[in-house]
């Protein structure tokens, strides 16, 4: 069977820890050539070193325009253009009430998990898809933006953004044969996670176990998705399997989160 991606480039942000080295080593197994940006260099090196073969990475930081051009502009020169956009960078901000929210803890969540995602998505339309009226943009949300979480009002208006923003994306890049298809998920099996557990378990005075349990009471499986469960979406989307598929927004998150 032939690799998913063969022939493929993408591009996928926040590639340091979580998410964004599981993206890379998938689409790299499935043909791509892959470049991983982050902020942590170090880190950034050692998931492309992980991803084999195809995979490059550079330090980015995605909230600054002369980086993401030159991220942009250092995958076609080392690939020649790219197919696929990750838009994965995003930070959890600092939990607050609104009442105790900051101008500086707002408006970074929103730099870095919105208008990151803006100059991402400009910068490669403008340096290669719209030219090759071809490619794929996906963007990465939460969950947390349809339901809300409270401490997090930065957060879930981040992520409820994205939505909004592929739709409108998807229009316009329709007409040039490019698709942008947002993924949803609820809680990963990450770091972050199992540091939320522990920081909410110790504020309120009970054992991880609890906090999990309660948060996934509600949650048809029982259960939270593994960094795969999301990548494996991921490269459906990306690859021409999805070819039809775009302005959507597709939670995976166990049934937490039911559309319809």
């Amino acid at each position: 069977m032939a690799s998913r991606l063969a022939g493929k480039v993408a591009i996928i942000t926040g590639a340091s820890t979580g998410l964004g080295p599981v993206l890379g080593s998938v689409f790299a197994r499935e043909g791509a050539r892959v470049l991983l940006a982050a902020r942590r260099e170090e880190l950034v090196r050692q998931a492309a070193a992980a991803a084999g073969a195809g995979a490059i990475a550079m330090r980015a930081d995605v909230t600054r325009e002369d980086d993401v051009a030159a991220m942009v502009g250092c995958a076609v020169a080392e690939f020649g253009h790219v197919d696929i956009l990750c838009n994965n960078a995003a930070v959890p901000g600092q939990d607050r009430w609104i009442w105790e929210q900051t101008l500086d803890n707002w408006n970074t969540t929103l730099a870095v998990d919105v208008t990151a995602a803006m100059l991402c998505t400009r910068e490669v339309l403008n340096q290669s898809m719209l030219h090759r009226r071809h490619g794929v943009i996906l963007n990465f949300s939460s969950t947390a933006g349809y339901q809300g979480i409270p401490r997090k009002t930065h957060y879930v208006t981040a992520k409820a953004s994205l939505r909004a923003f592929t739709k409108a994306v998807a229009l316009e890049v329709g007409p040039y044969g490019i698709r942008c298809n947002c993924i949803v998920p609820g809680a990963i099996d990450t770091d972050l996670w199992r540091n939320w557990l522990r920081r909410t378990a110790e504020e309120q005075g009970v054992d991880v176990a609890a906090v999990r349990a309660k948060a996934l009471k509600d949650v048809a499986l029982q259960d939270i998705s593994s960094t795969d469960d999301v990548a494996n979406l991921a490269l459906f989307l990306a690859s021409d399997e999805s070819r039809t598929i775009t302005g959507q927004s597709i939670p995976v998150d166990a049934g937490g989160y039911m559309q319809g």
